[in-house]
């Protein structure tokens, strides 16, 4: 038991990792835009957690880990924001890889409109509970500024890939929180959550993978404007390069 949370890091990664190498997605083309991405992203949620682990918000259930940390926050719970981000994003290049995924653009500002001041107005609202206000405000905050401010193409194909993601999701975080558990693994608490909960996760949970999710898209994506992520924009590269000539 004391193997669970590290079983489950590795039961995330090893099937994208063993196909990054497949010829026909070659993943392991763009490692090192993942390897960037990763790091700027998980530098500030690893920051956030070891906040929040000391104000109380979430506490690690010790049956569950091995007993090595990072500050006060389980190794296991650094190798999360490595594992998950990794999965999400080689789930995200597959599906931008071979299928056909467009939003028009008045389709994706009206839906990250509609859903960011949502979230803005129900943070604010709830502001005396820090998990619901800090992670509604934040990816309100964080949808707003990619989408209309640094104008990002891809909003609504990330939202199409995270409605997919949310399969794994529910397997995934409804372990780490006690689905089919005698006790959670992460325990919250519940003086800090609105305590609405999709079967054991709480519904905070989803947007702050959604918020995780955005961001790590975006730092891979700025990647790869200098090393293409994909055959797709190799092709735009070089007719580009032809219509210069």
């Amino acid at each position: 038991m004391k193997s669970l949370y590290l079983l489950v890091d590795l039961f995330v990664i090893i099937v994208p990792l063993v196909f990054s190498i497949h010829p026909k997605i070659k993943f392991y083309r763009v490692w090192i835009n993942m390897l960037v991405s990763i790091i700027i992203v998980a530098s500030v949620f690893v920051t956030w957690d070891c906040i929040f682990t000391s104000l109380g918000v979430w506490n690690f259930n010790t049956r569950y880990i091995m007993g090595a940390y990072f500050f006060n926050v389980p190794i296991e719970e650094v190798l999360f924001f490595i594992c998950i981000p990794f999965s999400c994003v080689f789930t995200y290049f597959c599906l931008d890889k071979f299928y056909e995924i467009s939003w028009n653009s008045k389709m994706q500002n009206i839906f990250c409109t509609i859903l960011s001041l949502y979230l803005l107005i129900l943070g604010l609202i709830f502001s005396y509970k820090l998990y619901t206000s800090v992670v509604f405000i934040s990816t309100s905050t964080i949808c707003i500024v990619l989408k209309f401010i640094f104008k990002v193409d891809w909003f609504g194909k990330a939202v199409t890939t995270y409605a997919v993601l949310l399969i794994p999701f529910v397997c995934v975080n409804g372990l780490l929180t006690g689905l089919g558990l005698a006790e959670p693994v992460v325990q919250y608490n519940n003086a800090e959550i609105l305590g609405i909960r999709l079967l054991t996760i709480p519904i905070e949970d989803i947007f702050y993978g959604f918020e995780l999710f955005l961001l790590n898209i975006f730092f891979f994506r700025i990647g790869g404007k200098r090393h293409p992520i994909n055959e797709t924009e190799e092709l735009h590269e070089i007719n580009a390069g032809n219509e210069r000539i």
